[in-house]
């Protein structure tokens, strides 16, 4: 956000149009805070008796209707949940009316004094008033004392109008669930750890392939050199002929590891053939046998099919790596809303969901909105759960 529309927003936060919207809701407030604390004190007695007790209910029901149009009204609050039950009347009616007296009986005397002193300036009829303070001794008129007052009593009113309407949505939020602003405060919030989280996982990402790279093809590359070197020095054609048969057999390897790098980073069978070839793909590999339940009625978006191979390759990885697991299950389900893929396998157990495989795949669900769970007690098993949105977030 720019300086000038953070400015803006700063100043649209105290002018008067928003004053005046917070005064008449909180007017309003005051004024249904009397009608609340009748109702509680006529409905608590009444929830004693079956009869009367779907009454009393009925009415609690249009009273938070009726704060709910308040809220969004007056104080643009809207609230996300139902309910909010004799707690939420109880608390807003004694609020609504201590500070709604508060701040009318400010108002009343600052408009009176106000209109008394314009008055007096107008009419020429100021009383001299002495106003003696440690050290000063100022001799003001009667009307400009009653003004000077007036500001005072107007800018506390004023303060107090906006305390009152920033303590209405607190209590709102807290008995009727986040309005708009607070969801939009955690959501931004959210987005910036998942982003940063992301920054994360793709730098911890690109530190393997450099490991991968450095500690297989870079190796095999400086074997195949050499035995290309001493080949090409070498007199004995026997010799040579040995050299060259192991720099053939070097460089098959060389273009294995390179294929399994290239895999490793992103197969194509995932964009070409679908998430299920790609998973299909990923047990045949494995050393440990693979059992791929696949439930999706449609392929899933790239993003959501991408995470979701990911999540379930990293977890055969690590279940056949670390666990030693003889049997790994692979599940795919979706709802209406969501897929799904669970990993089950028979390990030792007790994989940290901190460790930077497991958060990096956290990182990668999160960013979409997902859910990641990971269930790994001490000598197992372990199930490793990602939940997506079938439609990926647009930001």
């Amino acid at each position: 956000m720019s300086a000038n529309a953070m400015s803006a927003n700063a100043g649209s936060a105290v002018s008067p149009h928003r004053v005046a919207r917070a005064l008449a809701g909180v007017l309003v407030g005051m004024v249904l805070g009397v009608v609340e604390l009748a109702f509680l004190c006529l409905a608590w007695p009444a929830l004693l008796f079956p009869a009367t007790r779907a009454a009393a209910g009925s009415g609690a029901a249009r009273l938070l209707e009726l704060e709910r149009a308040r809220l969004a009204r007056w104080l643009d609050h809207r609230t996300t949940q139902p309910g909010g039950g004799y707690g939420y009347l109880a608390a807003r009616a004694t609020l609504g009316v201590v500070g709604g007296y508060c701040c009318a009986t400010m108002l009343f005397l600052g408009g009176l004094l106000l209109f008394g002193g314009l008055w007096d300036l107008i009419r020429g009829a100021s009383q001299p008033v002495p106003v003696n303070l440690p050290g000063v001794k100022v001799v003001t008129s009667s009307g400009a004392l009653g003004l000077t007052g007036a500001v005072v009593l107007l800018a506390l009113a004023a303060a107090g109008v906006l305390a009152m309407g920033a303590a209405e949505r607190r209590l709102a939020d807290h008995f009727l669930g986040p309005g708009r602003q607070e969801l939009m405060r955690r959501r931004i919030a959210e987005l910036t750890a998942t982003r940063s989280g992301i920054v994360r996982a793709v730098d911890d990402e690109r530190r393997r392939i450099e490991r991968d790279l450095h500690d297989g093809v870079q190796q095999r590359g400086v074997a195949l050199a050499m035995l290309l070197g001493r080949a090409r020095h070498s007199a004995d054609q026997a010799r040579t002929a040995e050299l060259v048969t192991q720099a053939y057999a070097e460089s098959r390897q060389l273009l294995d590891e390179l294929r399994s790098v290239a895999w490793r980073i992103y197969p194509t069978a995932l964009d070409e053939l679908g998430l299920r070839a790609a998973l299909a793909g990923v047990a045949e590999r494995s050393s440990v046998p693979v059992t791929v339940h696949y439930g999706l009625a449609a392929r899933p978006v790239s993003e959501v099919e991408t995470a979701l191979y990911f999540v379930a390759r990293e977890a055969i990885t690590n279940a056949v790596k670390h666990a030693e697991a003889r049997d790994i299950l692979v599940v795919l389900t979706e709802d209406e809303r969501t897929v799904s893929v669970a990993i089950s396998d028979d390990g030792a157990g007790g994989a940290d969901p901190s460790g930077s495989g497991l958060s990096g795949l956290a990182r990668r669900v999160l960013a979409l909105d997902g859910e990641f769970t990971v269930e790994s007690a001490a000598g197992g098993p372990t199930k490793i759960v990602a939940r997506l949105p079938k439609a990926a977030p647009c930001g």
